[in-house]
């Protein structure tokens, strides 16, 4: 056990998702219960941590919020102190404040940072880490595209609402013999529209790491009319390509860590086909935030219990600047130095690829 600890400060950074609070939850009565540490929790991510702005976290304030969807720390995804926006002198310029950060924690006895989130998140605790600070990250995210770990918690909710999504478009588009086009997210990884695509029984499966053509998706439709089945399920990820084409951004983003905001392609698609394809309607759906929101599955409660609990235990073992990770169904972690920057993507040639490819499954090729 490591004795120099005896208070964590956590904060939850980026997009919320279904999971951190069940994070928040285990770690705290860890923590407490097996190491007697005491534990706070910063507000609004990074914000909170620059303006020490936090909570006590005890069994009563994480009692009853295993399965609930959010953060009661709230949460941020604007606030890189290593690249703030301050006022001076009447106008906003960017520094790095990652000393008063630092000295905010010394301030409070803080002798750990859990940090959860996903790159970005973790980018800056990686870069709190360099400058001396213990830290531990666990991996948060619905788009699953973290390294060094199998899975990420809350990627599990947002398929299961994207396939409840889908059981619903099925009955419309049986109904009435349209194409219906689902646009969900991912950003730069296919794994929400593979999975919620191959469970909610997509026609088209479009992920950013298969360009499709136009072309293939109307020979899939019209092969689909050809054998009596004439409505069709398209599942499309929000960094979906064209072969030859571009991104479809919806916006440009001056103050957030991405540079740009995806989203459109669904729309884009279905004009594309209606003038392709004229004795179908086509319609699309962009579930957008309804992925983040919501109940937490069994499965993401369990898992962000296990990282939770990982977390706790790292600490105890002096694993600093380690992230938590799940690796062939067992807890183990990894240096957030080899984690950072690193996109995991859905590797083409995998099984899933291949079970979908088996049951019919077009990937616009």
């Amino acid at each position: 056990m490591n004795n120099q600890v005896k208070k964590i400060g956590m904060l939850t950074g980026g997009g919320d998702c279904p999971g951190l609070n069940a994070v928040i939850r285990a770690v705290t009565k860890a923590a407490i219960a097996n190491y007697g540490y005491e534990v706070i929790g910063y507000k609004f991510g990074y914000r909170g941590l620059y303006n020490n702005d936090f909570i006590k976290l005890d069994a009563h304030s994480v009692s009853g919020i295993l399965h609930k969807g959010g953060t009661i720390l709230y949460s941020s995804n604007k606030d890189n102190l290593f690249d703030y926006q301050v006022e001076e002198n009447g106008q906003c310029v960017r520094k790095d404040v990652s000393d008063v950060a630092v000295e905010n924690m010394k301030k409070e006895g803080v002798d750990v940072l859990v940090v959860l989130g996903g790159d970005g998140t973790l980018t800056s605790a990686r870069d709190f880490a360099r400058k001396g600070v213990k830290v531990i990250g666990v991996p948060k995210t619905i788009d699953n595209d973290l390294s060094k770990t199998d899975v990420t918690f809350g990627f599990n909710s947002a398929v299961d609402v994207v396939v409840d999504a889908l059981d619903k478009l099925h009955t419309t588009a049986e109904s009435h013999h349209r194409i219906m086009i689902l646009e969900v997210m991912g950003r730069n990884a296919g794994w929400i529209a593979l999975h919620a695509g191959i469970a909610g029984s997509a026609d088209v499966i479009l992920i950013p790491e298969i360009p499709f053509s136009l072309d293939a998706i109307v020979t899939k439709m019209n092969e689909r009319s050809q054998r009596g089945l004439p409505f069709s399920i398209i599942v499309v990820s929000e960094g979906a390509m064209e072969k030859g084409g571009e991104l479809t951004i919806a916006k440009i983003v001056s103050d957030s860590p991405d540079p740009v905001r995806l989203g459109g392609i669904g729309n884009k698609l279905a004009m594309a086909l209606e003038a392709r394809i004229t004795d179908h309607e086509i319609r699309s759906t962009v579930l957008g935030h309804l992925q983040r929101g919501g109940i937490t599955s069994a499965y993401d409660r369990l898992l962000s219990t296990r990282y939770g609990v990982a977390a706790v235990e790292l600490i105890a073992k002096g694993k600093f600047g380690s992230m938590v990770a799940l690796k062939d169904g067992k807890m183990t972690y990894a240096p957030l130095e080899e984690v950072i920057g690193k996109n995991k993507q859905v590797d083409v040639d995998s099984e899933l690829i291949q079970v979908a490819k088996s049951l019919g499954v077009s990937f616009g090729e």
